[in-house]
């Protein structure tokens, strides 16, 4: 596989042939090899591609933070000069001095050695998750750790200003620099490039669910190119995503060779049990892929997951979702004191916009609506008004063009939008006042998206989940597509959130909302 053909990964033209099978002219040339011997044991071609390095796309990316990495450290390192002798030669600071000037040497490769041993350059922890994140801060912490035990075990007269400034910056900077060059990845995925073959063993139905998770979500960089089932029989489902089954379920080790995945996903069922899934892992120590095994119990992510080994078998503890207590208490206080804040800072603007909106058209520059908070208490939400005034007069007739989700009415082309609220709502500009409501206490920053009342009733039991917590002025529905979402995908981003909330989640939200926001996908 060349470098360009690795790095932009399409659909493999394959498909299954049964096992009784010999390959003809009829055939065609699409055909998979028959490599397969005893349980879809690999064949020595499988072994020599075990053996290939990994995409060049990759390698280039490790490198590139790892580069981003060491500079990170140097100008770290210069900031602590500069904060501690002002631009002042090194050398008329005497033994001080000279400490510092090897540590400006030493540190930017003490910082990437210190990156490597905490594993954060590990193509599993790249892209996705906040698990790189936290492993740049605890290899960041243990250099500050060892600099500090080493100037004291060496009597080193180590300036204590420039560490405490350098090290922070040089992890701050770090962070920054993954944050960008993830931003860059993630805009290459979304384009068809840096992706990850993968195959799905499992029944059709959950094979299917996941697949469609997987192209919703590009930024993972995962493009399923087959699919193992337990009787290597296709579905209509999996036929309409243009998935081909390329084998059943012993036969996954030979497929992976076959098509030289990179990942292989694993769905609970009965035919793939915890011995089955000890021989697929060895069976596939001869190819390159990665085995990741998707637990019955979705949508629980993050800290509230823990292996608990008992008896010597890993089992999965599962915390309760945190509903409430004193991390909730100083989300409350965060949230109204920043919507506070913010009013106070944006006022000039909320005061030009409430008079363009009365400017545009005749009507309140306010529009007040009933929605459903927390524990299905209703409350006032305010927002610029975006519509003629009449709109719920309108609606009447358009019924019939709804563009929505099943229960919201949407249409991209609103003709009762007006044309200030046509920009306002391409920048969520409209959504503004609702920073009354944080202040007020009935929503948050962050949260499921406010409900109206007629949704509400239609709710069942999960659904009604999503008023364990406030509403928020922004979520996982509003960086996830807004109104391009359908009704199931809502549910479930919010019942995520709901389930694993964090105050982390929170700023990973906030962060997204801005881009979200500037792209303006999805805002009609």
């Amino acid at each position: 596989m060349s470098a360009e053909s690795a790095e932009e990964v399409k659909t493999l033209p394959v498909q299954r042939r049964s096992s009784t099978r010999t390959a003809g002219p009829a055939d065609g040339p699409f055909l998979l090899p028959r490599t397969r011997g005893v349980r879809g044991r690999v064949s020595p071609r499988g072994r020599a591609r075990a053996s290939a390095r990994r995409p060049a796309w990759q390698r280039e990316y490790v490198l590139t933070i790892a580069a981003g990495d060491a500079a990170a450290a140097l100008l770290g390192a210069l900031a602590g000069y500069l904060a501690r002798f002002g631009g002042e030669s090194l050398s008329a600071q005497g033994a001080a001095g000279t400490s510092v000037a090897w540590t400006m040497v030493l540190l930017p490769p003490v910082w990437v050695f210190a990156m490597v041993l905490s594993r954060s350059y590990e193509p599993r922890f790249l892209g996705v998750g906040s698990e790189e994140f936290a492993r740049v801060v605890r290899a960041g912490t243990a250099v500050a750790a060892f600099v500090g035990t080493l100037s004291w075990a060496l009597s080193l007269e180590i300036a204590r200003g420039f560490v405490v400034v350098a090290l922070p910056v040089a992890g701050l900077l770090t962070l920054a620099g993954r944050l960008l060059a993830r931003g860059y990845l993630h805009r290459r995925r979304a384009q068809g490039h840096c992706l990850q073959t993968a195959v799905v063993a499992g029944h059709t139905e959950q094979v299917a669910s996941l697949i469609r998770q997987v192209r919703r979500a590009t930024d993972h960089g995962f493009v399923v190119v087959g699919a193992c089932t337990p009787d290597g029989r296709t579905s209509p489902e999996l036929e309409a995503l243009g998935v081909p089954v390329l084998g059943g379920l012993d036969e996954i080790a030979a497929v992976v060779a076959d098509v030289d995945a990179e990942v292989v996903a694993t769905l609970t069922c009965p035919e793939l049990d915890g011995p089955e899934l000890r021989r697929l892992g060895w069976e596939l120590e001869d190819t390159r892929a990665d085995l990741v095994v998707a637990p019955a119990l979705t949508d629980v992510v993050g800290p509230r997951v823990v292996i608990r080994p008992v008896s010597g078998l890993p089992l999965l503890h599962v915390e309760r979702p945190e509903l409430r207590g004193v991390r909730h208490l100083g989300k409350a206080l965060f949230d109204r004191a920043s919507a506070l804040a913010a009013l106070v800072v944006l006022s000039p603007v909320l005061l030009v916009v409430a008079a363009l909106v009365r400017l545009d058209s005749p009507g309140p520059a306010l529009f007040r609506q009933q929605r459903v908070g927390k524990d299905g208490r209703p409350f006032t939400m305010y927002k610029f008004r975006s519509m003629v005034v009449d709109a719920e007069r309108l609606l009447i007739d358009l019924r019939d063009n709804s563009e929505g989700n099943g229960l919201l009415f949407k249409m991209r082309r609103d003709p009762r939008v007006t044309r200030m609220g046509s920009w306002l709502r391409k920048y969520s500009l409209d959504e503004l006042p609702q920073l009354i409501n944080v202040v007020l206490g009935d929503m948050s920053l962050v949260g499921p998206r406010p409900p109206l009342q007629v949704e509400v009733d239609a709710y069942g039991d999960d659904m009604r989940r999503r008023l364990l917590v406030k509403p928020g002025l922004t979520g996982l529905w509003q960086v996830s597509g807004r109104s391009d979402l359908d009704l199931d995908e809502s549910v479930r981003l919010d019942l995520t959130y709901v389930e694993n909330w964090t105050p982390t989640f929170d700023v990973m939200i906030l962060a997204k909302t801005v881009g979200a926001v500037l792209k303006s996908k999805g805002a009609y």
